[in-house]
């Protein structure tokens, strides 16, 4: 089979002429055609260039998922940018922060989604020094300009040049900025594709964030290498789902188990036709077996998907294990599979060495190979403290590997929890929170929970007995996304500590 172009210009244009008539995304009445798409994403970027935008600008994203998300996404690419996308639950704060980091010059967000003014609370926040302009994606189109040149601009990019950097918090709570080339960034993309045979027929309901590498790499750019049809969702609604899934025979649905326990526990799942679905991938949290079980099991008891895999990534390298068609359902349930193409992976020894272990001990796991990102943007203290001098990724994450090399993670090094498939680093939410007046200290920790697989728990030492478990979990909402406010509140009158003052969260938990 023939390689793939080495740039996203270059792949968008492959992509156009070989599927041009192909839709490329369908949402709602609305379907765009992979040449339109080309159309769309040249002018937008001529456009970028007009307003000022050069080559190596950053722009940040920050909206749904839509169709034009991904116009505006790509449109950065083509006009030799490098894209920042931003999770559309941030608050404005966040959202700033990530702009002053990354010097962005554009801003392109949903003003209004889920009844916010995001653009209003984004100027407030400030520190917008470096933006040219911030522009609300639902009027996109005004920014269009003539692409007469905008080709030549997209053709000075090379493979190794910065296509995306996608941020992701530090157990310091400090967001840092993976950065990926443009040979990674397709590259990661068509070893998931082939692994999980998506073909250009296929109908793939993405759920997945496109501002999260699931969503973004394996979302759009999976479409851009198979010509397959994109079916976003701006936010899940389970009845929406099946009637998607039933009325556009939809084949692909990847994405957290949460989303599958919602399919097979929803009263009303008899009612649909869910039949199409053929490929399943999931990941990011524990999997139950019997969860995987039932996906497989014939309706109407499961979804009756014929391949059910299971991988394991991170924003550092996005896609790093992966089950194969065909694994056994425990196999696919209690590991994440083998490297992909490209990859390696490996544990640590206890004492931390990168020389490996023996088969079935635990320890770190490490990863190296093409898919590990270029580092941390302007910090390359971080960056040389998770990628050693052999190469090796130290993820924090303790695991095992198999015989056949199939990795199970079995605990964290990190505080990292994982609510809903996003992960929650509770040193930021923790800062947050002591932000409050009435607030001496506080712990967060991740706790069991049977839909989104852990939510936060907050420890707090209060200042005055007047705070409320609604003042704590308010004051969070103001300041966090949804998926980091804590769901539960436990007030004490200390945390427990060892001898040099860290707090015991395994005495928490």
């Amino acid at each position: 089979m023939p390689s793939s172009p080495s740039t996203l210009p270059a792949l968008l244009r492959a992509a156009a002429q070989t599927h041009a008539d192909r839709a490329a995304y369908v949402e709602a009445e609305r379907t765009l055609s992979y040449r339109d798409l080309l159309h769309r994403v040249r002018e937008t970027a001529a456009g970028y260039r007009s307003l000022g935008l050069v080559t190596g600008d950053r722009v940040v994203v920050w909206a749904p998922n839509s169709t034009d998300w991904a116009v505006a996404a790509l449109a950065v690419s083509y006009a030799g940018g490098v894209l920042v996308p931003a999770n559309s639950r941030y608050t404005g704060h966040e959202v700033a922060d990530l702009v002053e980091r990354s010097h962005a010059r554009l801003v392109i967000a949903a003003d209004g989604f889920l009844g916010r003014t995001q653009i209003a609370d984004l100027r407030a926040a400030g520190g917008l020094s470096s933006v040219l302009r911030v522009i609300d994606i639902a009027e996109l189109a005004q920014v269009a300009a003539d692409p007469a040149d905008i080709d030549d601009v997209a053709n000075e990019l090379g493979a190794d040049d910065v296509a995306d950097i996608l941020f992701t918090s530090g157990t310091t709570g400090r967001p840092k900025g993976a950065m990926s080339a443009h040979r990674q960034t397709i590259g990661v993309a068509d070893a998931w594709a082939r692994l999980g045979g998506v073909e250009a027929d296929d109908r793939y309901l993405v759920v997945n964030p496109f501002f999260h590498s699931f969503g973004y790499k394996i979302g759009i750019v999976v479409g851009l290498l198979t010509g397959c049809s994109l079916y976003p969702v701006a936010a899940f609604d389970v009845e929406e789902s099946m009637q998607l899934i039933q009325d556009s025979r939809i084949t692909v649905f990847p994405g957290a188990p949460t989303l599958y326990q919602s399919l097979l526990t929803a009263p009303s799942r008899p009612d649909f036709d869910l039949s199409s679905l053929r490929l399943a991938v999931t990941g990011a949290a524990v999997v139950p077996v019997v969860l995987i079980e039932r996906m497989r099991a014939a309706a109407p008891e499961g979804l009756a998907i014929d391949n059910v895999v299971t991988a394991f990534g991170m924003t550092e390298a996005v896609v790093a294990t992966m089950c194969r068609a065909g694994d056994s359902a425990d196999t696919v349930a209690t590991t994440c599979g083998r490297a992909i193409p490209g990859m390696e992976a490996r544990i640590a020894r206890p004492e931390g060495g990168a020389e490996g272990a023996p088969e079935d001990s635990q320890g770190e796991l490490l990863l190296r190979g093409e898919f590990v990102m270029l580092g941390y943007l302007d910090d390359p203290e971080a960056t040389s403290e998770a990628i050693d001098e052999d190469g090796w990724l130290h993820t924090g994450d303790v695991g095992t590997l198999d015989e056949q090399g199939n990795l199970t993670i079995t605990d964290r090094l990190k505080d990292m929890y994982i609510s809903g498939g996003f992960n929650v680093y509770p040193a930021e939410v923790e800062q947050a929170l002591m932000r409050l007046e009435e607030v001496n200290d506080v712990a967060v920790v991740g706790i069991p929970d049977e839909r989104m697989g852990e939510v936060g728990k907050a420890y707090v030492v209060r200042a005055s007995e007047s705070l409320s478990r609604d003042d704590v979990i308010a004051f969070a909402r103001e300041r966090l996304a949804n998926f980091k406010v804590p769901r539960e509140v436990e007030f004490v009158d200390a945390l427990p500590r060892n001898l040099g003052g860290k707090v015991l969260k395994t005495a928490l938990r």
